[in-house]
C-alpha cells in the first residue's frame, strides 16, 4: 500500500487495525470502532512502514563516527525542520525540544520560565490538567472563566490583562478543548497577551490533527511564542511530544534535567552548558518517537488539513443532528450542527437514566465501540458544566479519597479522526437506541474502586488477541 496515494477518502485504509474485530459478551466478534480519538488515535500505516524502513538505520546520536549514528542524526535533525515547517515557525526565533508528551512539555516551560516575585501566569478553567496543574505548581495561577456553555470567557481575560497590567508573565491557553471541542481564538488571545506584555502558551495537542497550526512571524502582534503538542495524538502513538518554543528563554538558567548530551563542558566545580535545544534533552532521546511524529505530520500535510478539517466538520454536523434527537439526550457545550467550523469533532454527552461508566460499558461489550467516560482530565471545565453544586462536590470528593469512585459524576465523550464516517455514526446511534430501549445482553457489575462496569463473570481472553 505504500505506492498508493493517500486522500481523505480512502485514508482508512492506511488506519492500522482500522478492521480489526474485538470480542462481543456473545462470544461473536465484531469490527472495533474508535471513538476515542481526542485521548490516542491509531497508526498510520505510512508511519509504521516508515520505522520499519528506518529500523536497520537505528543507531545512537550525536557525536557517534559511525556512519549509522551520522544518519541516525541526520534524521533526527530533519525532524525538528518538519515539526517547525508544520507549525509553520520561524525556525530563527523557534526552537523546538523534544520530551515524552505534551504535559512533560508545559511541565518543562513552567519550570523554565524565569518569573518574578510579582508575577503572575493566566490559565483558563477550560484547560486540560495538563495546561493547569503545571502552573500551579511552579507559578502564580490566575485562571480565566468560562460561560455556562464552556466557551472562554474572552472580557474576563481582557478584564483581568487590565486589573493585573505589567504584571502577566504567560497566558497558557487550549487550542481546542478535549471536552466541547471549543476552538479558541489564539491569534486573538496573543494579541491581547502581547499589548499587555505577555507571551502566549497554546497546548495543541487537541487542535493540532485537526486544523492547521501558524505560529505566525514574530513581528505579527498574534504570533505564538509557545505551542506543545504530542505525537500519540496526531497517527504516531510511539511517545513524543514537541514544545516549539522561543529561543530566548531557553538560553538563560540552568536545564530542569541535567545528564548526558546537555553539555560543553564539565570539570569538578563548573559546567557549560549546550546551546538550545540539545540543553533541554538529557539523556539519550527517543529518536524513533521523532521520526514517528515526522511521518505522520507529513502524511496529514499530503492529506491536506483543509480536507481533513472540512470532513470532520460534516460528520461532526452529522453526529449532532442524529444525537439531539435521542429523548434523554444532553450535549454539553454546543449541540448546533450548523456551528461547528469552531468547534472539533469532540461531543461529550449524558443519557437520561444511564450512569455514564454502565452506558459506556455496554458500547464496548456489546456493540464493539470504543468511547470514554469520566472528567476527562479537566475536572474543574466538567463540573461546572454538569452544573456539580459545592454541597455535590464535597459529597463526591470523600467518596473518592475513602476509594469508592462508584457515583463519580462525568459524561461519556465521542471524538472523531480523520478516518472516521458517518457509516460509523448510524451504528453509534443504533446502538443508543436500542439500549434505551432495554436491550441489554449482560449482568452489569461495578468495581467500587475503579468506577468501572465489567459483564459479571466474563474473563476476557487478552491472550488471543496480543500475547508478550
Amino acid at each position: 500500500m505504500s505506492g498508493s496515494s493517500i486522500t481523505i477518502e480512502n485514508v482508512k485504509q492506511f488506519i492500522v487495525g482500522y478492521d480489526s474485530k474485538v470480542p462481543l459478551i456473545t462470544g461473536e466478534e465484531k469490527r472495533y470502532i474508535n471513538f476515542d480519538n481526542a485521548a490516542s488515535t491509531p497508526v498510520l500505516e505510512p508511519v509504521l512502514e516508515t520505522i520499519n524502513r528506518f529500523m536497520p538505520w537505528y543507531s545512537s546520536i550525536h557525536r557517534g563516527t559511525g556512519f549509522k549514528s551520522q544518519l541516525s542524526t541526520n534524521i533526527y535533525n530533519k525532524t525538528r525542520e518538519i515539526v517547525l515547517n508544520y507549525c509553520r515557525a520561524n525556525d530563527d526565533a523557534h526552537i523546538v525540544i523534544y520530551g515524552k508528551n505534551t504535559t512533560e512539555m508545559i511541565n518543562k516551560l513552567a519550570r523554565r520560565l524565569l518569573i518574578e516575585d510579582d508575577q503572575v501566569v493566566f490559565s483558563t478553567w477550560m484547560e486540560h490538567h495538563s495546561n493547569d496543574l503545571p502552573w500551579r505548581y511552579n507559578q502564580r495561577v490566575v485562571h480565566i472563566e468560562v460561560d455556562e456553555q464552556g466557551r472562554l470567557d474572552l472580557n474576563d481575560l481582557r478584564n483581568k490583562l487590565d486589573e493585573f497590567k505589567g504584571k502577566v508573565r504567560l497566558v497558557a491557553v487550549t487550542g481546542a478543548s478535549n471536552v466541547t471541542g471549543y476552538i479558541n481564538p489564539v491569534h486573538e488571545i496573543a494579541k491581547m497577551a502581547h499589548e499587555h506584555g505577555a507571551e502566549i502558551l497554546v497546548d495543541a495537542a487537541q487542535l493540532a490533527p485537526h486544523r492547521a497550526l501558524d505560529l505566525k512571524p514574530q513581528d505579527d502582534p498574534g504570533h505564538i511564542d509557545y505551542l506543545a503538542l504530542s505525537a500519540h495524538k496526531i497517527y504516531a502513538p510511539f511517545g513524543q511530544g514537541a514544545l516549539v518554543a522561543n529561543k530566548d528563554v531557553f538560553t538563560r538558567g540552568n536545564p530542569d534535567q541535567v545528564g548526558g548530551g546537555v553539555v560543553d563542558v564539565v570539570d569538578k566545580d563548573y559546567v557549560f552548558w549546550s546551546e538550545p535545544p540539545e540543553r533541554e534533552e538529557a539523556g539519550t532521546p527517543n529518536l524513533i518517537g521523532a521520526l514517528a511524529l515526522a511521518k505522520a505530520l507529513q502524511v496529514v500535510d499530503e492529506i491536506g488539513m483543509d480536507k481533513i478539517a472540512e470532513h470532520e466538520m460534516k460528520l461532526t454536523s452529522y453526529a449532532l443532528k442524529k444525537l439531539k434527537k435521542l429523548p434523554g439526550m444532553t450535549i454539553y457545550g454546543s449541540d448546533d450542527e450548523n456551528d461547528v467550523e469552531n468547534r472539533l469533532g469532540v461531543i461529550t454527552f449524558n443519557l437520561e437514566g444511564f450512569y455514564h461508566a454502565y452506558l459506556a460499558s455496554i458500547l464496548n461489550y456489546e456493540y464493539a465501540v470504543g468511547v470514554r467516560n469520566g472528567c476527562f482530565c479537566a475536572h474543574p471545565y466538567l463540573k461546572k458544566l454538569l452544573k456539580i453544586t459545592p454541597e455535590e462536590n464535597e459529597a463526591y470528593e470523600k467518596r473518592v479519597l475513602n476509594h469508592d469512585r462508584s457515583q463519580i459524576p462525568g459524561a461519556i465523550r465521542m471524538s472523531f479522526g480523520m478516518y472516521n464516517n458517518e457509516e460509523e455514526v448510524d451504528i453509534f446511534v443504533e446502538a443508543l437506541q436500542r439500549i434505551q430501549r432495554g436491550e441489554i445482553k449482560g449482568r452489569y457489575v461495578q468495581n467500587i474502586q475503579t468506577g468501572e462496569y465489567h459483564p459479571e463473570n466474563l474473563e476476557s481472553d487478552y491472550d488471543k488477541y496480543f500475547r508478550l
